[in-house]
């Protein structure tokens, strides 16, 4: 009779155990999706300019629950990035799973390079974009956007730039808008000549697919005459009355475009809408993500 308890109980022990065990297995089978985010694409900061000057950690904590996975800043002032130390930055980040992949500096000189550079490495960005030209050459006026001075002190300026960015573990990307596709009064296509006289070891392309639009330029045959050059894209639509849009809301053909993502070199891209004319920026960027999924962005 005892044989018979210790047998009874040594298998209510065993069966106890392997209850446990299968308890412990689908736990942690069910909590493991939960650690992948299905978070995808960039945004540009820009974007919510407004929102992150008042509240940059609370918009941050929105942008990562649109679903983005990265982002691009452009609020540097003061050796801060949005009011934050540049590791500061980076650590809230991190702590909500948003990856600092860009920032814009457009403040950026000869003088101040190293400092800037500096604190974008600070900060956990592999690229430094010159979002136009620096150091006093861009304009802007009733008949739009331009530049003062030469091609050839803006491609010096940016050569020397991203020579430091190199050394430094950086990346140096230049943003078009629509004049540097536009003849310059000798003839010259200012985005041919920053191409054609720049190290792509050190100097590449931010394109924003807007403005290359906008100009009544091809990016495909962009791509085709320069592949490889064009490491990040800005992704805004274009409404029929020429206006920003939120993508996959106007009729620029992203599907096509993407289509010839590895000819052109593209590493990342990122939503921006420069403005949403009355419509909640923190909504066109959702509505602009929903729009990332149609054409296949991933």
């Amino acid at each position: 009779m005892k044989k018979h308890n210790f047998f009874l109980i040594t298998l209510l022990v065993a069966s106890l155990a392997s209850c446990s065990q299968q308890a412990t297995e689908n736990t942690e089978t069910t909590e493991t999706p939960e650690m992948t985010s299905s978070n995808f694409g960039g945004l540009a900061l820009y974007t919510l300019r407004d929102a992150m000057s008042e509240d940059p950690k609370g918009t941050l904590q929105k942008v990562a629950d649109a679903g983005y996975a990265y982002v691009e800043a452009a609020g540097y002032a003061d050796g801060k990035f949005y009011g934050m130390e540049p590791a500061e930055f980076k650590s809230y980040l991190e702590s909500i799973d948003l990856e600092p992949k860009s920032t814009h500096m457009g403040g950026v000189t000869l003088e101040n390079a190293d400092e800037q550079i500096a604190a974008t490495k600070a900060a956990g960005f592999e690229y430094f974009v010159i979002p136009v030209p620096p150091m006093g050459m861009f304009t802007f006026g009733p008949d739009g956007m331009g530049m003062k001075g030469t091609k050839e002190d803006l491609v010096n300026i940016l050569s020397t730039i991203g020579e430091k960015c190199s050394a430094a573990g950086l990346k140096l990307l230049y943003h078009n808008h629509d004049f540097e596709f536009k003849p310059m009064e000798d003839g010259t296509i200012l985005t041919d000549y920053i191409l054609e006289n720049t190290d792509p070891a050190h100097v590449n392309y931010q394109m924003d697919l807007f403005w290359v639009t906008k100009a009544g330029a091809d990016p495909l045959a962009y791509f085709e005459k320069y592949p490889g050059r064009f490491k990040a894209w800005h992704v805004k639509d274009m409404n029929d009355e020429g206006n920003f849009a939120p993508v996959g809301t106007g009729n620029i053909d992203f599907s096509k475009i993407l289509s010839e993502k590895d000819k052109s070199g593209m590493v990342y891209y990122l939503v921006e809408q420069d403005n949403t004319f009355g419509l909640d920026p923190l909504e066109a960027i959702k509505i602009s993500h929903e729009g990332l999924k149609k054409f296949g962005f991933q």
